[in-house]
């Protein structure tokens, strides 16, 4: 389980396709603390460390993963948001992220509001995944509250700490980004579906 609390950055330093699976080979300050078979998300992405060395660790996707996020996107040089599974005895600073994204979302616009900025994003509704007013959503793995919460589509805020701090700095109108929706909202919409 994971809090939404990006910790550092990974930057993707190759890219192997091995059959229907995809290495990803990241460097990253938290490298030398990594174990094999250590879980760790990348922009939400929840991937097992399969090798471990001085200078990076390596992770593999399946091709479910690549089709249900945005990794099949990813570039050598991309800086990706990591977050460790929070310890037993750890703080509740964000919200419950199991690290298994629900879908990709768009950047519609980007507003500098003189101090933060405001994302303004959409989503494919028919999925049936809703966002509610002052709720919690993880973009990208971050643990953010949303806003503007309509059909398809809500806000965030992002201050200057957040901003600098995970990849919301890179992000650009017309970029995909991993959405895991709030696990309470997905088992209540499920229970009033009855299914």
């Amino acid at each position: 389980m994971f809090t939404g609390i990006i910790e550092s950055f990974g930057t993707l330093e190759k890219i192997t396709t091995e059959g229907s699976n995809v290495h990803f080979d990241l460097s990253s300050e938290i490298a030398p603390e990594l174990k094999i078979d250590q879980s760790l998300a990348h922009d939400g992405v929840c991937l097992t460390v399969v090798a471990v060395d001085a200078n990076g660790y390596r992770v593999t996707a399946i091709d479910e993963t690549i089709q249900k996020t945005n990794l099949s996107g990813w570039k050598v040089g991309k800086k990706v948001n990591l977050e460790r599974c929070m310890p037993a005895n750890g703080r509740f600073d964000g919200h419950i992220v199991q690290g298994h994204v629900d879908q990709t979302g768009v950047v519609k616009r980007i507003s500098d509001e003189d101090g933060s900025w405001l994302f303004d994003l959409e989503y494919d509704a028919a999925t049936g995944n809703v966002t509610v007013e002052k709720g919690s959503i993880t973009i990208n793995g971050t643990s953010l509250t949303c806003f503007n919460s309509k059909q398809g589509g809500f806000s965030v805020a992002i201050i200057p700490y957040t901003y600098e701090h995970t990849n919301f700095h890179q992000l650009q109108v017309g970029d995909r980004v991993n959405l895991e929706f709030d696990i309470v909202g997905k088992y209540i919409a499920r229970m009033i579906k009855g299914y």
